[in-house]
């Protein structure tokens, strides 16, 4: 059986906007994400998905709660599908962190995976979402709320793409990426062959290239541009 699974980023807050990072810290979605989150509900419904499980911040949960009502499924709550923890960078901005921590905003504009301040590296996430990936029901559509570094580690390790040289951009806020499988491989879930069909998808839609350029500073573009 041909599967599709959706890794859809929650809708927009406040520290979206204020381009904050927001780690495994909970902040609600503004009034902007609560309206994507209806909006992007009413797609994601006519998919017909099997299953919603959902990261439990809140964020995360106010975006899925919508989809679950439209769709008429339960939502399930994983905190593997949380967002990547920041350690003490969460709740600054991107300046607040460039005058606080300057070496380790050096190496993070620079695509490292910053050590050292309390964060999880993304092998851990990795590692954490994909055990939770793997306990997905094997239905033909299934949909994860999840947040931007954590579905970019998710499927960089699905399709073999090199952790520390991410070829995937961030996801936008409500919109998500799609994996594709044509079955079991051999009934061994690790197995199974995976293809992202589409990345960074939402209303109002385009699919974005897919482009890989490492030894391009990330600047706003970086990996945990929007974490």
């Amino acid at each position: 059986m041909s599967r599709r699974v959706l890794l859809l980023r929650h809708g927009r807050t406040v520290w979206n906007a204020e381009r904050r990072f927001q780690g495994q810290a909970d902040p609600p979605l503004d009034e902007v994400g609560r309206s994507q989150a209806r909006q992007v509900s009413a797609l994601i419904a006519a998919l017909r998905p099997g299953v919603v499980v959902s990261s439990d911040l809140l964020r995360a949960t106010q975006t899925a709660a919508p989809l679950g009502d439209v769709a008429g499924l339960p939502v399930s709550l994983d905190m593997r599908f949380r967002e990547r923890s920041l350690g003490h960078w969460e709740g600054l901005t991107r300046d607040d962190v460039q005058v606080r921590y300057p070496d380790e905003y050096a190496d993070w504009v620079a695509g490292q995976d910053v050590r050292g301040r309390g964060a999880e590296t993304r092998e851990d996430v990795a590692k954490r979402a994909l055990a939770a990936f793997y306990d997905l029901p094997d239905v033909e559509v299934a949909v994860v709320v999840t947040h931007s570094a954590t579905a970019m580690s998710l499927c960089s390790v699905l399709i073999g793409v090199d952790l520390m040289r991410p070829a995937l951009g961030p996801l936008a806020n409500c919109h998500w990426s799609e994996l594709w499988t044509d079955g079991p491989g051999g009934g061994d879930r690790a197995a199974e062959v995976w293809r992202l069909r589409a990345h960074n998808v939402g209303a109002p839609g385009p699919v974005i290239p897919i482009t890989a350029a490492p030894d391009v500073e990330p600047a706003d573009d970086a990996p945990d541009a929007e974490a």
